[in-house]
């Protein structure tokens, strides 16, 4: 295994690993140059075992021995820097120590994605990268098939999002859904009953759904929930009764008791 010592920040070879806390910056270059950053040696092995394709590789000199086992393998140069330089290229220390840049898969369409599937999320316009990849974290461990975002909603393979899903990005199908919310319909004309996570009052328990029906979830941006546009389009309205004088819970712990509860027999 051939490794390339970097020495200097600015070098040309490690641009996929700069200014990897600007976020506004990264949300836009990485789906348009078509990569994505996986952080940390957990990650990285899950990116791998998912069969995505590395472009690079860039970590600290303690971290070849850890990975020298997927490293020879790789068809991608491996770049090897001191943490000094480490974290002038990214922008902050990376604890971690190794950092992998992937090739973006190519995407699915959304329909197909859910042809057979019997339980999906849809996440409207969620913004922060944190709730993503919790969501998709609770979607792997709870039994929902299928992740679907809409056009604005927060990239699920923002590095931040893939932390914090432990990698499950990687293995809970996702797609964006579009045109929206045009789409629910067609989620109808699919065979699914489509229910609106809304703490509205009027709306019925989450208990009384019927477990039995092909469910899409969808639930709303943090804060503002989902768009009158989506409510209005969806079968049923649906609350998690919770204790009086509190109306809401966060959308990441919402949806972990909402697919624990439909996922129940």
């Amino acid at each position: 295994m051939q490794t390339i010592a970097i020495s200097d920040p600015s070098d040309e070879r490690v641009r996929d690993f700069t200014g990897l806390t600007d976020v506004d910056l990264r949300k836009l270059r990485e789906p348009a140059e078509g990569l994505f950053i996986a952080e940390g040696e957990k990650v990285i092995r899950r990116a791998l075992k998912a069969g995505l394709t590395p472009r690079s590789a860039l970590m600290t000199p303690r971290w070849i021995d850890s990975l020298s086992d997927v490293l020879p393998d790789l068809d991608c140069p491996i770049y090897v820097a001191d943490e000094q330089a480490l974290a002038t290229i990214t922008g902050y220390t990376v604890h971690r120590g190794a950092l992998m840049s992937l090739h973006r898969p190519t995407p699915r369409r959304w329909d197909d994605l859910i042809s057979s599937a019997r339980r999906v999320v849809i996440l409207e316009d969620l913004v922060d990268h944190t709730n993503v990849g919790a969501i998709f974290r609770n979607a792997a461990a709870l039994g929902v098939e299928a992740v679907l975002v809409t056009p604005a909603c927060a990239d699920p393979l923002y590095r931040r999002s893939i932390k914090v899903s432990m990698a499950t990005v990687f293995a809970v199908p996702w797609a964006r859904i579009d045109p929206w919310p045009s789409s629910i319909g067609l989620l109808r004309e699919l065979g699914f009953h489509t229910l609106a996570m809304t703490p509205d009052r009027g709306s019925i328990a989450l208990q009384d759904v019927d477990r039995e029906l092909r469910l899409a979830v969808l639930v709303g941006t943090e804060g503002a929930g989902l768009s009158a546009a989506a409510l209005e389009q969806c079968d049923v309205r649906v609350r998690i009764p919770m204790s009086p004088g509190v109306d809401s819970l966060n959308v990441s712990a919402a949806t972990a008791i909402t697919f624990y509860a439909l996922g129940q027999e």
